[in-house]
């Protein structure tokens, strides 16, 4: 999520007017919640891998200022979890030129690298491999001690989906899915993926050590999208209606 500024002490979500707490109940029935679509068969995934001591190296740097702003889950947490800033750090590779507004992030338009992307230049030339016409905001999270993140949405319009990837150059971080009905968590096992961030939670458990990821937003190659089935409603839901799918093909060709 967007960090929220100190000077209006108010989250992107609600300054744009979104008042729901819930959103739309209806989803295809193929789907199953927790669940989100890797991105691993489609990447790069041998380069992204060869990124992580260059990563580690320039983030350990950067915790000796402590020059990056807090992690910021926004205002549609989990009932009963941990309050919306659990300390994690963010580096923005790209930044808005306009005030933040979650619903921004695929106005490509507005975001333009920051001095910080400099710093990470090997990362944005992987980035520029990635199924993307155009991106958006540019985001790596990272903690170097035991703390989770917070169990949160990203909002709760779900006609809106937003085109991104989330990824990582290692499996340390303990990233998960959640049912919010059964209380289910599913982990990421894999170095990428597109998940439904308004009708499930996401977050992760507490680890040792240095853990990061990255989150690329913008708009997927119209190639790309070609490959993405869609569901008749629930836009939001379309990473996991594609696992869905992807499941059930993956099942049949096992039992021909």
């Amino acid at each position: 999520m967007i960090d929220i500024s100190p000077k209006n002490g108010s989250h992107p979500v609600a300054a744009a007017g979104i008042v729901k707490t819930e959103p739309d109940s209806w989803v295809d029935p193929s789907i199953t919640y927790p669940s989100y679509k890797s991105f691993d068969d489609l990447i790069d995934v041998q380069r992204l891998r060869s990124l992580d001591g260059y990563i580690t190296q320039r983030l350990r740097r950067r915790l000796k200022t402590d020059q990056d702003m807090k992690f910021y889950t926004g205002p549609y947490t989990l009932a009963g979890t941990q309050p919306g800033r659990p300390g994690s750090r963010m580096v923005y590779l790209a930044r808005s030129s306009a005030p933040d507004s979650y619903f921004d992030l695929d106005k490509t338009e507005l975001w333009q690298p920051t001095p910080d992307a400099d710093e990470f230049a090997m990362l944005m030339e992987f980035i520029r491999t990635l199924p993307f016409r155009s991106t958006g905001r540019i985001l790596i999270m990272y903690d170097d001690v035991p703390r989770s993140v917070t169990p949160h949405r990203d909002h709760v319009e779900t006609e809106i989906c937003h085109e991104f990837l989330w990824f990582r150059t290692n499996l340390r971080k303990p990233f998960f899915m959640l049912n919010p009905a059964t209380g289910e968590k599913k982990y990421v096992s894999t170095y990428s993926a597109w998940f439904d961030s308004v009708n499930q939670f996401h977050g992760s458990d507490a680890c040792d050590g240095l853990s990061f990821s990255i989150r690329v937003d913008g708009h997927f190659t119209d190639e790309f999208r070609q490959m993405i089935p869609r569901p008749e409603r629930n836009a939001a839901s379309t990473p996991s209606y594609w696992a869905a799918r992807s499941e059930h093909s993956a099942t049949n060709c096992n039992h021909k």
